[in-house]
């Protein structure tokens, strides 16, 4: 009987592997056959949510399931349509857009594609239903036409910063920020020091937002022609009915999503199919994947860190691992084949040794004689900053923010907290500065000094390589420092960054400077390279991974399980958390975290 059992044992689980195996088979047969593109096709795309510039991967998605689109996928897909003339239109469903750099630079991908004859449509059931929808608005002006249907609005009401101050909150609680800055304009730690705004925190956030305002106001002005002054006379009248927006000729019409969909079958044809940008990519194929040369893409991006780069599961976001975009601008570099890189940052910021790390590649890179183009997205400010500054060329969108040169440091003391718990916590320590670090109790005066000269030498370490890498006098860069974050359009005109664009004008000058024509075939190669379903399988199960410290592996975004438990609210919780520095991984003396803006 017991050799029957054990026997009926094994057999259920070998027969249980080859099920699970064939599974996975099955899986990678159907991944592999991909249909073909209708000979008429509208492109469509549903921007419901804001896009990733970069995916991790943190699954199986690419064989079980659908890959999240990024920002670089869209402007392929736009790209490649606009070539091809089984592509009649574009259809967007606008929903909530991501920052205003992405809107910029999804806004130039539809004009280009519009450049080419092909009409671009958008459409939403309503633009803000009790909130503002002036990111959405700006988004979808930039088509030819802007449809809602009859019971929506047009929220254009403007743009607003919420910043929470904790000082009072950390008081009664009994937690004693004690935090040094590099200098008045690095406003990171105001949340935990102040009530309020301080002036130079005030100065720095009007000005920000001013840049922003005009920018749209701008941009929705020239797309709708209207003047200036009309469209801030509606942003002050929004929120708009649906008429009221047609009236003021902010939409085109008040249409329901199927009568939308019969306007475009009449357009392009009654044999039209709609097909998503991201599965047209995937039969199509990307541009750029063929020619001699080739023109590396790295990203840089999430809060800096040392080590890999990796995800969190609480925060849904990914960080960018020094020792990860390192490797990857090393293997660039070290390709023959290579003629430029492309370096995309999207970083608030983090560790100052994690962002050295990088920056030496960018420098290494250089001096091995191959140009290093940076294109900033939503934000490359402080840590973000400084693997960027040295750089060839660096462009932003008019909309990034960028700079916060500057850097803060200290501990938040815990010591009253504990004590109003009930608790004493005893420290046995051996060496004179042991508890520096520990937030049980306060600096002493001589590690307070330690910690204010870290500071200055840091701050000193960042004006010196900025000033250096921007060719300007160092005087000048101090000025523009202090760690105050600009746009992309006060930026360029400052001297921080070269060129306003966004991925486009970024690989033009990677061409240039690799003097290569502008209409050179070249191949976009990602650096690393992307994982297969088998290797993020393996590595999943606790196998995969590189055989050293060099191999390529080690350089992509560590991959986290399928049933990681991401729950929205418990990510809600610790973005506050974060925010109120209750919630901090590694020290992030150069992080610039990005306001709230409501629009």
């Amino acid at each position: 009987m017991k050799r029957f059992i054990v026997g009926a044992l094994a057999t259920i689980g070998a027969l249980s592997i080859l099920v699970f195996l064939g599974f996975i088979l099955l899986i990678f047969i159907a991944a592999g056959s991909k249909p073909g593109v209708p000979g008429n096709v509208v492109l469509e795309l549903d921007l419901d949510k804001a896009l990733p510039e970069q995916v991790a991967e943190n699954s199986l998605a690419g064989a079980f399931g659908k890959n999240d689109t990024t920002v670089h996928d869209v402007l392929d897909a736009l790209e490649k349509g606009a070539k091809d003339d089984r592509v009649k239109a574009l259809l967007v469903h606008v929903g909530q857009p991501g920052s205003i750099a992405e809107v910029q630079e999804l806004r130039d991908a539809v004009k280009t594609f519009r450049a080419s004859g092909k009409k671009a449509i958008a459409y939403a059931d309503t633009l803000g239903e009790s909130s503002a929808a002036t990111g959405a608005y700006y988004l979808a002006s930039a088509f030819d036409e802007v449809y809602i249907q009859p019971s929506g609005d047009v929220n254009l009401t403007g743009l607003a910063l919420e910043t929470p101050f904790a000082r009072d909150a950390f008081a009664k609680l009994g937690v004693q920020p004690h935090i040094g800055q590099r200098y008045e304009y690095k406003n990171a730690v105001n949340t935990y020091t102040e009530q309020t705004y301080t002036a130079p925190h005030r100065e720095a956030m009007e000005k920000m937002l001013g840049s922003f305002y005009g920018q749209i106001v701008r941009g929705v002005a020239e797309d709708r022609k209207l003047s200036e002054d009309e469209v801030k006379s509606l942003i002050d009248r929004a929120p708009l009915l649906g008429q009221a927006a047609l009236e003021a000729k902010l939409v085109d019409g008040l249409l329901y999503r199927d009568e939308v969909l019969e306007k475009v079958k009449k357009l392009a044809g009654d044999k039209t199919k709609l097909l998503f940008v991201d599965k047209y990519l995937e039969r199509v194929g990307r541009p750029h994947t063929t020619g001699d040369s080739t023109i590396a893409l790295v990203y840089g991006v999430g809060g800096i860190a040392r080590g890999k780069s990796g995800g969190s599961p609480l925060s849904s976001e990914q960080n960018m691992g020094g020792d990860s975009v390192a490797l990857a601008l090393r293997k660039a570099s070290d390709d023959p084949k290579v003629k430029a890189i492309l370096f995309r940052v999207d970083s608030p910021g983090g560790s100052y040794v994690a962002s050295d790390t990088v920056r030496r590649e960018v420098q290494h890179a250089r001096e091995k004689g191959k140009p290093v183009i940076v294109s900033m997205a939503t934000y490359a400010a402080s840590g973000g900053y400084f693997v960027s500054m040295e750089a060839d060329k660096i462009v932003a969108q008019p909309g990034t923010l960028t700079g916060s040169i500057g850097v803060f440091g200290g501990k938040m003391v815990t010591a009253d907290l504990w004590a109003k718990l009930g608790v004493n916590w005893e420290t046995i320590a051996l060496g004179k500065d042991a508890t520096m670090y520990s937030t049980d109790s306060d600096f002493t005066p001589e590690q307070w000094a330690k910690n204010e000269a870290s500071l200055d030498r840091v701050y000193a370490d960042f004006t010196q390589r900025a000033a250096k890498g921007r060719n300007l006098p160092l005087e000048q860069l101090q000025s523009l420092a202090k760690g105050r974050v600009w746009t992309g359009e006060d930026a360029k005109a400052k001297g921080l960054v070269d060129e306003l664009g966004g991925f486009p004008k970024a690989m033009e000058l990677a061409l240039e400077a690799a003097k290569l024509p502008k209409d050179a075939q070249v191949r976009v190669q990602v650096f690393p390279r992307k994982k297969q379903p088998a290797e993020v399988l393996a590595e999943m199960l606790g196998g995969g991974g590189g055989d050293n410290s060099e191999d390529e592996a080690n350089a992509s975004v560590a991959a986290l399980a399928p049933w990681a438990p991401v729950v929205e609210q418990a990510q809600a919780l610790y973005r506050l958390g974060t925010k109120l520095g209750l919630v901090r991984s590694q020290t992030e003396t150069l992080r610039a975290p990005l306001p709230d803006t409501q629009w």
